[in-house]
C-alpha cells in the first residue's frame, strides 16, 4: 500500500514549516499498526502527485534530498517515479505521451548508493526480513529525525536535519554504538552517546555496518 500519509507529512515539513515530530508519530503508527510482513511503498513522487500536485522540487523544496533519504531507509519499498534520476522538474502529461530528457542524471548517484545499500544491508530489507525502526533519542527532537534499524550483524542509522540551519546533534539512546561507515562519503566514524555530530541545513547522514559485500 502507498504510504500516502508519509508523503503528506514530509511535504508539510519541507514546504509549510511543519514539525518533524510528526515523523516520530508516523513511525510509531507504522510499526504498531501494520503487519510485520506488510510492504509500505514510500515515495516523493508518483503519477498522481506529479500530474496533479506539482513535481518533486516544488513539493519538497530544499528538503527534497532529505525526504528521499528518509523514504529509502524507513520501513517500506521506496518508489522511484519516471524521471526522478534525471532530476525531472515538471509535471508529466497524465493521458498523453510525454518524453523525459535523460541526457543528464543529477540524482542517479544518490539513488544508486541508497539502493545498493538496501540490497546489501539486511537491516533495510523489507517486511520480516529487515530490521524494525527504532527511534533514536537526541538533544534536537524538534529539528532532527533519527532512527536505527538492525538485522543480525547489519545496522543502519539515519540522521536527518529537517531545518533550514546548521546544527549539532547528540545521540542519547536507541542505537548500538560502534564504528560505522558513512554511506555518501565512505568514511569510518565512531558513533557514541553524547558526542556532537554536525548536520547542515536540510542535511542528512546514513551510517551503516554491513556484513555482506
Amino acid at each position: 500500500t502507498y504510504a500516502w500519509s508519509l508523503w503528506d507529512i514530509l511535504h508539510n515539513i519541507c514546504t509549510k514549516g511543519g514539525s518533524p515530530l510528526q515523523l516520530e508519530r508516523y513511525m510509531s503508527h507504522d510499526v504498531n499498526s501494520f503487519p510485520y510482513d506488510a510492504y509500505r511503498m514510500t515515495f516523493t513522487d508518483n503519477h498522481d502527485k506529479n500530474s496533479w500536485e506539482g513535481n518533486m522540487y516544488s513539493n519538497f523544496g530544499d528538503g527534497l534530498e532529505a525526504a528521499i533519504v528518509l523514504c529509502a531507509t524507513v520501513n517500506g519499498m521506496p518508489l522511484v517515479y519516471s524521471g526522478q534520476e534525471a532530476g525531472l522538474n515538471r509535471s508529466l502529461a497524465f493521458f498523453e505521451k510525454d518524453l523525459i530528457d535523460w541526457s543528464k542524471l543529477p540524482m542517479e548517484e544518490m539513488y544508486s548508493q541508497l539502493f545498493d545499500l538496501k540490497h546489501r544491508n539486511r537491516a533495510l530489507w523489507n517486511g520480516r526480513y529487515g530490521g524494525e525502526m527504532i527511534r533514536i533519542v537526541t538533544d534536537q527532537p524538534k529539528e532532527v529525525v533519527a532512527f536505527s534499524r538492525e538485522q543480525g550483524n547489519d545496522r543502519v542509522i539515519t540522521l536527518i536535519n529537517f531545518s533550514d540551519y546548521t546544527l549539532e546533534v547528540q545521540l542519547k539512546e536507541g542505537f548500538t554504538a560502534g564504528t560505522y561507515t558513512a554511506l555518501f562519503t565512505g568514511e569510518n566514524i565512531e558513533l557514541m552517546t553524547n558526542k556532537a555530530y554536525a548536520l547542515p541545513a536540510w542535511g542528512y547522514a546514513v551510517y551503516h555496518q554491513t556484513s555482506g559485500k
